[in-house]
């Protein structure tokens, strides 16, 4: 269970944070690509929709562990192994960013996230 919080404390401040760029916030250089201060409309759209996936992740993560129970159980099972597919690519993703801010800072975020997934997937 402290796998599953920890990584939904995460995914809650990264929600904030994906929500601060659809308002328009100058913190695109730790972001897709990191080559705008301020995300241009299309950008956004992409952060909105990274908030309701995250969204999605924390449900499956708190239902797999027993916390929650809102889906069956072989969804939380199989999307949290999907979930963590999703983490671990996106380490070398990231890594690969031309924007260093990014890379220095979502790099290990990601990393963590793929560790906390896994430990939860395998809970």
């Amino acid at each position: 269970m402290p796998a599953a919080i920890a990584l939904t404390v995460i995914l809650a401040l990264l929600a904030v944070f994906q929500l601060a760029l659809v308002l328009g916030a100058p913190l695109g250089r730790f972001a897709w690509g990191g080559t705008h201060q301020v995300l241009p409309p299309r950008l956004r759209v992409g952060s909105a929709a990274s908030i309701v996936i995250y969204a999605v992740i924390a449900v499956l993560a708190l239902d797999r562990v027993g916390a929650i129970d809102l889906v069956p159980d072989v969804v939380s099972t199989v999307g949290m192994w999907v979930v963590v597919a999703y983490f671990v690519l996106g380490i070398p993703l990231n890594a690969m960013s031309r924007s260093r801010p990014e890379r220095v800072t979502m790099t290990p975020v990601v990393a963590v996230l793929a560790v906390l997934s896994l430990i939860v997937a395998l809970s």
